[in-house]
Parts: structure tokens; C-alpha cells; sequence
């Protein structure tokens, strides 16, 4: 039987990974941060009705004793690290803890498996972000880096790093550029969400408006249910290696917005309001993926349309906030 140890395991890819592994056999283990009472930090987990199947360990990944005494305990064939602080305007606020855990907690990651785990498959997860000001029109695994918030930057070093580890020391590490992948588990604070969150609540009365950021900004969205299993091909391949991970499709913001209250019968031009507060410092415009390696090479592709998600969630959101009020 297989066994995997995954960072940020709480988090949207994290629950939807550990859904993949355990339906596929394997040991599932968690690094878990001590952070927040117990009783709320596994609610992804038990959404997808996983949480009793996932075994957890104290560690952090600003604590390279805490990941080796993990790997020891473990002895994994593969680690996702996942783990993040993953919200890109959070970024400018946080800076350098943005710097620490996700930049160097890859770091820590990656010389704790060469140390403890030197067999074990390692997969790191990339950003769409890194591409920031964007080279080319679609991205692929050869367009130039051109990050525009702190979040980026920390996820360069830290696919930099991964490709040296590899380079390096022969260590079968990947990295997965994921492009925007969303969910009914995505945190409230990210677009998405926040547009499905806010469609449910106006829908139900509970609010009369959605104050929003740049409408205009493109984004390729996918689901995070179909990008885990693009995550986990890369650990069955001979060869390591990068992927973009993508549909290929771009939609602007305000598209989104307009799908997600369409679905409830609403006009979003009705209700969403642009508020200079949610606006980056540093926008990025537009992300595009180039899927194709990965189709080629992986044999994956996006299996979910956008359309489908944002009811999907939508959907999730009104349940949730109809079992608040009932």
C-alpha cells in the first residue's frame, strides 16, 4: 500500500487530493499546523466525508525537525506540498511570512525529503501567479516569470528550487503550474467564492449587494477536483519534470459574476459593485494556460467547464446558508 504525506492538507487541493489518494489506496497522512481549534480545521475534510481516513501529524513547515520526524514516522513514496500561506492579496499585508512559509517552507520541504526520504516522489505546487506580467499570451512551461505581488515571488523560489533539487541531487521532484483552480471548498476570501458566496446570500435576502475588486481581470479556471489527479500523474511518471496545468480557456471577472447570478434568476449588474479596497497594488490582467504537455504527456485534460463549477458552488453556497438559518 502506498503511502502519502501532503502539506496544507486542510486547505481545497489538499481535501480533494487526500479524496483521490484514499480511492486509490493509499495511506493518506497529513502535516497539520497547530493553529485553529480542531473542531474547525478539518471542515474540507469532512465535507468530502474523508476526515476520520486522513491521519495527522503535528509538524509545520517552518520547522524542518518537526517535517523529518514526520517523514521519519511516515517513510512515504510521495509528498505533495501543498501548503501555503496561498492568498495573494494577503501578500502585500504579509510580506515576509509570505516570504517564509511559502518559499521557504518549500525549501525546508525539499531538504527534509533529501535528508529522511531520499526515495520518495515530491510534488510542489507552482502558480499561474508566477507568470504575473504576463511574456507571452498563453502560458506555457516556457514562457518567462514575471511575478507582481510577494505571493508570486515566494512561489518562484520555490519552483526554483524544486528544478534544483532535481537538477541537484537527482530527487524525482515535479512542480505543477496550476492556473486558477476553484471549488465549493475554496476559501471565502478568493474571487470565486466570493462571487458564488455572495449570488447565494443575495438570492436568500441576506444581503442586498457584492462589493468587488478589478471586474475586468481574466483568469483560466478550472476545478480542483479535476487538477489533483493532474498532480498526482506527475508523481507516476519515469521522469520528473513541470507542467502547466490549465483548460485553456480565459473568462473575465466579470463573466464569472454574471454565470453565478444568472444561475439564481439575478442581474449582476444589479448588484455587484466595484470597491477601490479590493484592488491590488499590482494587477495582473490576464492568465492563459497551455495545457498541451500535460495532455501529451500525462494524458489529462480539464473535465470540468466553467459553467458547471460556478453552479456547482452556487449551489453549495445556498445549502450552507440555508442550514445556518434553519
Amino acid at each position: 500500500m502506498k503511502r502519502a504525506l501532503i502539506t496544507g492538507v486542510t486547505g481545497q487541493d489538499g481535501a480533494y487530493l487526500s479524496q483521490l489518494l484514499l480511492d486509490k489506496g493509499y495511506e493518506v497522512f497529513g502535516l497539520l499546523r497547530r493553529s485553529a481549534s480542531a473542531d474547525v480545521v478539518d471542515g474540507r475534510l469532512r465535507w468530502l466525508g474523508i476526515a476520520g481516513q486522513v491521519r495527522m501529524l503535528d509538524g509545520d513547515l517552518l520547522d524542518l525537525a518537526s517535517v523529518i520526524r514526520a517523514l521519519n514516522e511516515v517513510k512515504p513514496d510521495e509528498v505533495y506540498n501543498l501548503g501555503a500561506q496561498s492568498f495573494v492579496k494577503t501578500s502585500w499585508n504579509q510580506p515576509l511570512l509570505t516570504g517564509q512559509v511559502t518559499a521557504l517552507g518549500a525549501g525546508i520541504m525539499l531538504e527534509a525529503v533529501r535528508l529522511a526520504a531520499p526515495g520518495a516522489r515530491f510534488y510542489q505546487a507552482s502558480s499561474s501567479e508566477m507568470y504575473g506580467l504576463i511574456q507571452e499570451p498563453v502560458q506555457s512551461e516556457k514562457t518567462p516569470f514575471y511575478p507582481r505581488s510577494p505571493y508570486a515571488v515566494a512561489k518562484l523560489y520555490a519552483h526554483w528550487m524544486t528544478v534544483n533539487y532535481r537538477e541537484s541531487f537527482g530527487m524525482h521532484a515535479s512542480s505543477g503550474i496550476l492556473f486558477n483552480h476553484e471549488s465549493p471548498l475554496r476559501g471565502i476570501e478568493f474571487v470565486t467564492r466570493k462571487v458564488t458566496d455572495g449570488a447565494a446570500r443575495i438570492k436568500l435576502g441576506l444581503a442586498g449587494e457584492l462589493p468587488m475588486g478589478n471586474l475586468d481581470a481574466k483568469r483560466d479556471w478550472g476545478h480542483a477536483r479535476d487538477y489533483v489527479k493532474a498532480m498526482h500523474l506527475m508523481l507516476q511518471q519515469d521522469e520528473p519534470d513541470d507542467y502547466v496545468v490549465a483548460t485553456g480557456r480565459t473568462t473575465t471577472v466579470r463573466d464569472m459574476c454574471r454565470i453565478a447570478f444568472a444561475h439564481v434568476g439575478l442581474d449582476y449588474e444589479e448588484h455587484v459593485k466595484v470597491d477601490p479596497a479590493f484592488l491590488r497594488p499590482a494587477e495582473v490582467d490576464v492568465l492563459l494556460g497551455d495545457p498541451a504537455k500535460a495532455r501529451e504527456k500525462l494524458g489529462w485534460e480539464a473535465e470540468t467547464s466553467l459553467e458547471d463549477m460556478i453552479a456547482e458552488m452556487v449551489e453549495a453556497d445556498l445549502a450552507r446558508h440555508r442550514a445556518r438559518a434553519g
